[in-house]
């Protein structure tokens, strides 16, 4: 058994993060200063969006693009159960009421058929979570909003750099938010952005991030003097420091080094799990390339005894730091005061019970891989049935 605690996700960090927020600190901007306009304009360009608002985190940017998209009291949205809570939280920040919809038991993802489903007419939105990095059906989820007139909003944490039908996560649908936390596929500590390629959607994230406030003379309702400035709604504080943005630019510029790190490593995970009697591996979508945020290994309980709970111990006394990414929101104590109850969708509660989150993140080693392989494979062998 190994002897130091492999977790399922860490940041990388190296002496050119370093540098780089050392040379901010030395500036004369730690925040609102010019590493906020090109961290963005690089979002640009790894996106292919024409707009970019970085902002706090990425729970500020769920609730920027809901705000932004003018999501109110009486609204509904649609997302994903399979989901941290902040997706759905960031629609009750508004006023508005999360729909679950029911996960393709295939890829995990957010099911289009579903969606059709749970549209009502106070409908308002749909936020679609690319789940660990897979890419969800974009094109039938943008379909499905255009034939009802509702905004489509990409919950990608999980998704910078994934690529579907050759189009770059971040420009298809109306608005995309992403998080840089440090498990996440580059990091500022903590961090967000959104993208969209909307001028109007643009404009309510920038007042937004910043109190409802602007200086911008095309603006101003009233006075145009230098000083002067005017809040037009209630914004939040919701901006990212330069210190955050320096350090996101530097992890940019390493970004297709992660990527290729986690395609490779979850490639490993498949080809060796692919034949395993009591396991099934993340299904691929044809025509998109995911970011591979994590590795989500299921369990076929048919086939394997004890419960996930007996499995998990076990592979944490082995030191590897597996985790089960998600519970459903709406199991939360919270969400079921709210009246929300269990079987809303009996797709993404089964999955629940049968999943574990593997180690996986560029500062792994191949060696660290395999050590993960052999231990999931002696414990399937010896919980296997028959």
């Amino acid at each position: 058994m190994r002897d130091d605690f492999l977790p399922y996700g860490r940041q990388w960090i190296d002496e050119d993060d370093i540098q780089a927020v050392v040379n901010v600190l030395k500036s004369d901007y730690l925040t609102t200063g010019p590493a906020i306009k090109e961290f963005e304009d690089q979002l640009k360009s790894v996106t292919g969006a024409e707009y970019v608002v970085a902002i706090s985190n990425g729970t500020a940017a769920l609730h920027a693009a809901c705000f932004a998209a003018g999501i109110g009291e009486g609204d509904e949205v649609i997302t994903t159960p399979m989901t941290f809570a902040a997706t759905a939280n960031a629609v009750l920040y508004c006023g508005g009421t999360p729909v679950f919809a029911d996960i393709d038991p295939e890829t995990y993802n957010i099911d289009p058929e579903d969606i059709r489903r749970k549209i009502t007419d106070k409908t308002k939105a749909i936020i679609p979570v690319h789940y660990t990095g897979q890419p969800c059906d974009m094109d039938e989820i943008m379909k499905i909003a255009k034939e009802h007139n509702l905004i489509v909003i990409e919950d990608a944490a999980h998704a910078l750099g994934a690529e579907y039908k050759g189009r770059k996560i971040g420009s298809i649908g109306d608005m995309t938010t992403f998080s840089f936390h440090p498990v996440k596929p580059i990091t500022t500590g903590e961090g967000g952005a959104i993208t969209t390629n909307n001028k109007e959607f643009y404009d309510k994230l920038m007042l937004f991030r910043s109190h409802g406030i602007t200086r911008d003379q095309k603006m101003l309702l009233n006075d145009n003097a230098a000083w002067y400035y005017e809040q037009h709604f209630l914004g939040y504080n919701y901006r990212m420091t330069d210190i955050q943005a320096a350090l996101g630019c530097s992890q940019l510029n390493k970004l297709e080094f992660f990527l290729q790190k986690r395609r490779k490593y979850a490639k490993m995970y498949s080809e060796a799990f692919k034949d395993l009697e009591g396991v099934i591996i993340p299904k691929q979508l044809d025509d998109t390339l995911s970011g591979w945020h994590l590795y989500v290994l299921q369990l076929d309980t048919d086939k394997i005894r004890p419960d996930r709970r007996v499995i998990f111990d076990e592979l944490r006394i082995h030191n590897i730091g597996v985790n089960v990414h998600y519970i459903p929101v709406y199991y939360h104590p919270y969400y079921q005061k709210l009246g929300y109850k269990k079987g809303l969708c009996p797709n993404a509660e089964k999955l629940y019970e049968r999943i574990i989150t593997l180690p996986l993140f560029p500062k792994m080693s191949e060696e660290d891989i395999m050590y993960v392989i052999k231990i999931v494979k002696e414990l399937v062998d010896t919980y296997r049935v028959g």
